[in-house]
Parts: structure tokens; sequence; C-alpha cells
């Protein structure tokens, strides 16, 4: 609506963008809602005795895995880090080629990874949020004597069941 009525983007805060005008005064900021599941082509390559690598035509970067599922995984992470850096930057997306308009080798395999963004973006933000846990009386009891950080065995737990390092 704003491009429109002839106003351009000079800058971006965050998940608000400001535009100006060529003849208006001032400067419009309207917010722009954050996509939360993105969808990028990849292409997984295939090497006798090497890792998978794995690569993102339209983002250029790329990375790796012992077998698929790390391959996967990587992938995930590698692109759930690289759109959050677009985005925390306010720099242009790209736009994702269709998986049916990717060419591959013969050695390669063309793989529609995703990543939900929210909890990419809540990784970022390291705060503490409280969680009630409901355990049996006699396990609380025998923790508590033992002096055993509950917070800290359920974040470890959590990490290891997410496989998050």
């Amino acid at each position: 609506m704003l491009k429109a009525d002839g106003w351009y983007e000079v800058n971006c805060v965050g998940s608000h963008h400001q535009f100006k005008h060529p003849t208006k005064k001032g400067r419009r900021c309207k917010p722009m809602k954050k996509v939360e599941r993105y969808f990028y082509p990849a292409v997984f390559t295939y090497e006798p005795e090497q890792e998978i690598a794995v690569t993102f035509p339209d983002l250029d970067v790329a990375t790796s895995g012992e077998n698929e599922d790390d391959a996967l995984i990587s992938a995930r992470e590698l692109l759930g880090c690289v759109l959050y850096g677009l985005e925390e930057d306010g720099e242009q997306i790209p736009a994702p080629t269709p998986l049916s308009k990717v060419y591959t080798q013969e050695n390669e395999r063309a793989v529609l990874v995703d990543v939900y963004m929210p909890s990419i973006r809540m990784a970022q933000v390291n705060r503490s949020v409280n969680r009630t846990v409901t355990l049996p009386a006699w396990l609380n009891a025998a923790a508590l004597e033992r002096g055993v950080n509950f917070s800290q065995i359920l974040q470890d737990a959590l990490k290891k069941e997410l496989h998050l390092g």
C-alpha cells in the first residue's frame, strides 16, 4: 500500500520497516510479520568414502553430514542460522527456487528442507521460563537429599532428548 503511493524502504529495525516518500515529509514505520516456517531446496551430494555434502543454491551456503539423518539435521541448523542472520540484518531474503526446478547431477538429490523460525529466534533470546513439573514424592525427596539441581537436570535431559548438543 505504501509502495503504491510512492514510498520506498530506507531502513529496517527488527521487524519494523521504515519508508520515505520523495515529496512528503517524515518517515512511516510499518511492522512486518515474520515468516514462521521457511522451505528451501538443498542439494545432497554423495561421494564414496566422504560425508554427504549439502548446499543451498539460493543462499550460497553449505554444510555436511556423516549420513542422511546427520546431513538433514545440519542442513536445517544451517538454514535457520542463515535466515535468522538475514532477518536480523534487515537483508532481503531470497525466494526459494521450486524443488522441481533444481537441477542435479547423477550423484545428487534435491531435498526440500524446512526450518521453524520461532524456535530459532527464541534460541537467540537466552532467558529462562518457569515450568511446573510433576514427579513422585519419593523421587523428589531423594533428589532433595542429594542436592540435585532440578533445573539443570531438566535442561540437560531436554537437550539430549531433542538432540541439541
